[in-house]
């Protein structure tokens, strides 16, 4: 898998890669989150590419103190190869060469699957409560 830079063209492709992977919400316009993401930290977006198809995806952020992840994808039909591992070790040498000293990750508690990768990969429960507001609704 080659791992690479978000390109406009792979819009259409990492929109349906996200709903194949469930990770879109009805209160979440994807498209819309793509354009966000394109006008802040646009290198932190990276895309998983298997015979010129996108088949993984990683958005990351960095505010100066922590790191983000989100919309970590890889198709259901290359789930298990390892390429999570890849697209994660990605992020987190980008991360780590902006000289970030920890990452956050938001997970779903229902989603245990994805909670047992990020435990294979190191990553522990924090302690804390995770509180969201939206400012602007996207629908």
């Amino acid at each position: 898998m080659e791992i690479r830079a978000f390109r406009e063209a792979d819009r259409s492709a990492t929109i349906a890669l996200w709903q194949k992977c469930r990770l879109t919400r009805p209160w979440n316009d994807p498209d819309t989150d793509i354009s966000r993401k394109l006008s802040v930290q646009p290198e932190l977006f990276f895309v998983g590419v298997v015979e010129k198809e996108v088949m993984a995806s990683a958005m990351a952020g960095y505010d100066g103190h922590r790191g983000s992840v989100y919309y970590l994808a890889v198709s259901p039909t290359i789930q298990g190869l390892g390429y999570g591992k890849l697209m994660m070790q990605r992020v987190e040498d980008a991360l780590k060469a902006m000289g970030c000293p920890k990452i956050n990750i938001v997970v779903r508690k229902s989603n245990e699957s994805v909670l047992e990768f990020y435990g294979r990969l190191g990553y522990a429960t924090d302690e804390v409560t995770n509180l969201g507001r939206r400012l602007i609704p996207d629908l």
